[in-house]
């Protein structure tokens, strides 16, 4: 699913912060992910719904370099949403990309708003 390459016009030059038109609230499913693809990025975006919250990280899993994180399950570690690999189930803070299983390898975690039913992400 290569939803959000609608993005703004004109937005190819990524030097400063900025926020992009990633999709409608409705092409995410509850308590799931999509992968949102801008220009050669892919981003997992998540609606965790049982929180009420969005998320958005990068869609590579560290470990093996793999486009899969947006099919990953999420769930909570205690008060902490967490993402984890459908391949190799290492697990990831939705809010601060740590890994939760203790390793070096980290998300990159990008800010997520709603306005009215459409998803924005920010990116640099």
């Amino acid at each position: 699913m290569e939803i959000g390459e609608s993005a703004e016009p004109g937005d190819s030059g990524r030097t400063d912060e900025h926020w992009f038109f990633a999709c409608y609230k409705e092409e995410v499913p509850e308590d799931g992910g999509v992968c949102i693809k801008y220009g050669d990025c892919q981003i997992a975006l998540f609606y965790f719904a049982r929180r009420n919250e969005w998320y958005a990280t990068q869609n590579e899993c560290p470990h093996r370099k793999q486009m899969a994180l947006s099919r990953g399950l999420i769930g909570s570690a205690g008060d902490e949403p967490k993402v984890a690999c459908p391949f190799h189930k290492n697990t990831f803070s939705l809010k601060s990309g740590i890994n939760l299983n203790g390793n070096e390898q980290s998300l990159e975690v990008y800010p997520v708003r709603l306005d009215e039913n459409k998803v924005y992400i920010k990116i640099k």
